[in-house]
């Protein structure tokens, strides 16, 4: 099934600029979550915020996310409110993408294209690009807006070895 984008839809999401930012706090120690070679915020530095996310046609980059309980990926997934099985192919979009059309990509699959390859994976909870520094977020920083946080299962599928996990650049469609 096709997706068709009205003119704003497009036009929004081509010129997908900074909605604000996020001054990170020092994280209490040994809170943040730095699985995954994820960052932790630093005192006093400025992240910038988005409310959206390029046409999807725009290069993604793939980020290595962990979805079970007590790892990086933080709460229960924003779809379903349950942790999922990183060996099942599931990702975490950023906040524009995920949001689009009310979530309309909950619980979905989107076909990413990467190392040559093609796997479907489900859309299960969302990268948050509007929020982060804090408790809720593994005091890491807001996604940025062209991200597609994804389980080992989507990694191993796109047959990139593990000592590569982590950022490669991807294109994806709705599947």
């Amino acid at each position: 099934m096709e997706t068709v984008l009205t003119c704003l839809e497009i036009a929004e999401a081509q010129n997908c600029d900074p909605s604000g930012q996020v001054v990170g706090t020092q994280p209490p120690p040994g809170k943040c979550n730095q699985e995954n070679n994820f960052q932790c915020c630093k005192e006093g530095k400025v992240y910038q915020t988005f409310t959206c996310s390029p046409h999807p046609a725009h290069p993604a980059v793939l980020t290595l996310n962990g979805f079970a309980q007590g790892e990086d990926g933080g709460g229960a997934s924003e779809c379903d409110s349950q942790f999922h099985d990183n060996n099942t192919p599931i990702v975490a979009p950023s906040t524009g993408w995920f949001k689009f059309r009310n979530k309309k990509r909950c619980m979905n699959n989107i076909a990413i294209t990467g190392n040559g390859r093609v796997v479907t994976a489900m859309v299960v909870d969302e990268c948050d690009s509007t929020r982060g520094c804090d408790e809720e977020h593994d005091y890491q920083p807001p996604c940025h807006n062209n991200i597609v946080d994804a389980s080992k299962a989507v990694w191993r599928a796109l047959g990139v070895p593990e000592e590569k996990w982590g950022h490669l650049h991807v294109t994806w469609v709705d599947a």
